[in-house]
């Protein structure tokens, strides 16, 4: 039976993962972490979505994050930009976030015999996040593998689509729906749409709209 682990933080990416390991694997599970992040409403709604998707679902905490990174995320003083400059990464980055997620991921995973583990970064929408980058997933992967004496395999269905290309999977795989009325996307912590303005509402929704479009003159 093959087995898959899903990093899951309710939004549109992690969901449209979490169902699309839904049918390629038999057997799957979602975790997520409590990082101090100030949007905690998505582990609520992280729960809410795997117990519609009958997965089982568990969140760790990682405080740590919260407590040693200065960041739009997890700073109430520190305000999300609408704009990042050109030199640096967006405000919204927590230094270190994927890979332990996924290094914390792959312990639990191994403890339960999984091999498979899903995430859902991607780069052909780049943000600025280092740590979405294919190549450091790829180096991510043959370091667990290495450190803990385990064959892991890191899927990132997501790493080469944009936000159209997301939405067009949710899509096919049956959830758009869901994906657009249910998840947490907006760094502001609201449902759905989202603030709209916001660097996560606006990349979500400037993709929903060109997939629409689309849609519409198929």
């Amino acid at each position: 039976m093959s087995k898959a682990l899903v990093v899951f933080s309710g939004g549109q990416d992690s969901t449209t993962c979490l169902h699309w390991a839904k049918q390629k694997f038999d057997d799957v599970e979602a975790i997520s972490f409590d990082y101090g992040q100030k949007h905690r409403l998505e582990l609520d709604v992280a729960s809410i979505i795997a117990h519609k998707a009958a997965v089982p679902f568990h969140v760790f905490k990682l405080d740590l994050l919260g407590s040693i990174t200065n960041n739009a995320l997890t700073n109430p003083d520190v305000e999300v930009e609408q704009d990042k400059p050109a030199d640096r990464p967006p405000n919204t980055l927590v230094e270190g976030r994927n890979m332990l997620f996924l290094t914390y991921a792959a312990v639990f995973a191994k403890s339960k015999g999984i091999q498979n583990l899903v995430t859902g970064v991607g780069q052909a929408d780049y943000s600025g996040y280092p740590d979405c980058r294919d190549e450091f997933i790829r180096s991510l992967n043959q370091t667990l593998n290495l450190s803990m004496a385990y064959k892991y395999e890191i899927h990132t269905p997501l790493m080469w689509k944009n936000k159209e290309q997301v939405w067009q999977l949710s899509d096919e795989l049956g959830v758009f729906d869901m994906v657009r009325n249910e998840t947490l996307t907006c760094y502001n912590g609201m449902i759905g749409d989202g603030c709209g303005h916001c660097p996560a509402c606006k990349l979500r929704k400037n993709g929903l709209y060109a997939y629409l479009a689309k849609r519409s003159n198929k």
